[in-house]
């Protein structure tokens, strides 16, 4: 049996990649991702292999973080720019023994790739090479994610956030590394592809006691962008890191990348012309749309998902003096109202979150 026989065993509807966009009961999926654990498969989140002895300081020129700095097991994110400081790509790296492991946004896997080949000079000892095939990539999201492989490795709970360790679930070999959660604690899981299916089961069983379910990729969505979390339309070449709240994935005491040269005007000269915003849409509005203030165009929504609790909640890019915490604003061709709630991602310092006085 593969990890799609699985799915489809389960009840799940796919997507086109074959990952599940629900187990038939999408509404408690959500729930479960909030307050217990949810098991996802996220192998549409491809992983690369970059190996041999300049491959740190290969990745570092190219990459807005300082990855000549990653010690054994640890991890960052780091993002790739054209010359003009745009997005390109987002990329979680995790230094493993002798290999650098990439893992892409979703569907980002062959651009990235490419791109990571165009780059190798004649002088680089480097290779790259995709583990997308050979791999599966599960993740636990939740509250209860931490006890839950405390269960399978005592301490393991005590890892810090973008670290790493190897472990054993039901005698399967597990790459298990902690990244930033979007609700209580988030576990990045990567196995041979071999195993997934015994994985997937073994997580289900011993997940039990937990409250844990296996969840799809629209309850993962829905989650993200209810916490103002960037990704999918925010990743791209329409926008600046500091537009779309990835301050954290730049590193500002590293030597030179591509893109470096407009990152560090924008940070001395403290300013953004545009910022992710939250928003609290009256109804769904399909993304991208237009976004508007008394009639003018002020930006673009990016992600918007209709929660359970029939709550419309969206991400926007909009113009920095427009971002006010309280303002109402209209989306779409039909001006649908739209409140914004809060600021997204994680923004600049010197970005004030403005209050509107009649916001609650």
């Amino acid at each position: 049996m593969t990890l799609k026989d699985l799915h489809l065993a389960l009840g799940a509807q796919l997507a086109p990649d074959s990952i599940p966009l629900h187990y038939g009961q999408p509404d408690i999926e959500y729930d479960t991702l909030r307050e217990h654990v949810a098991l996802l498969d996220r192998s549409h989140e491809a992983r690369l292999s970059v190996r041999g002895p300049d491959r740190h300081v290969f990745l570092n020129r190219m990459s807005t973080n300082a990855i000549t700095s990653l010690g054994e097991g640890e991890a960052c994110v780091t993002l790739f720019l054209t010359p003009q400081g745009r997005l390109l790509e987002r990329v979680f790296v995790y230094n493993h023994t002798d290999e650098l492991i990439l893992i892409s946004e979703p569907g980002h896997g062959e651009a990235l790739e490419g791109l990571l080949k165009r780059n190798i000079f004649f002088q680089d000892h480097v290779t790259v090479s995709s583990l997308t095939d050979a791999t599966a990539h599960l993740a636990l999201h939740g509250p209860q994610a931490d006890a839950l492989l405390e269960s399978v490795q005592p301490h393991i709970a005590q890892t810090p956030v973008l670290f790493g360790r190897p472990l054993l679930i039901a005698g399967i070999s597990v790459l298990a590394v902690r990244r930033k959660a979007l609700v209580g604690a988030h576990w990045a899981l990567m196995c041979p592809i071999e195993d997934a299916p015994q994985l997937f089961t073994a997580l289900l069983e011993k997940g039990q006691a937990f409250g844990l379910r296996p969840a799809g990729s629209l309850a993962y969505h829905g989650h993200r962008v209810r916490v103002g979390y960037p990704s999918g339309r925010e990743i791209s070449s329409d926008y600046l890191p500091l537009e779309v709240g990835l301050w954290d994935d730049l590193n500002f005491a590293k030597g030179c990348y591509t893109g470096q040269e407009i990152i560090a005007r924008m940070e001395s000269r403290q300013r953004v012309a545009r910022t992710l915003v939250t928003l609290h849409l009256s109804q769904m509005v399909d993304s991208p749309a237009p976004v508007f203030y008394e009639g003018r165009k002020i930006g673009t929504l990016t992600s918007s998902a209709l929660a359970p609790d029939r709550n419309v909640y969206g991400l926007a890019v909009v113009k920095r003096d427009m971002a006010v915490t309280g303002h109402t604003l209209t989306v779409g061709p039909h001006a649908i109202p739209a409140r914004i709630s809060g600021r997204g991602g994680v923004q600049p310092p010197f970005i004030d979150v403005i209050q509107d006085s009649g916001s609650e």
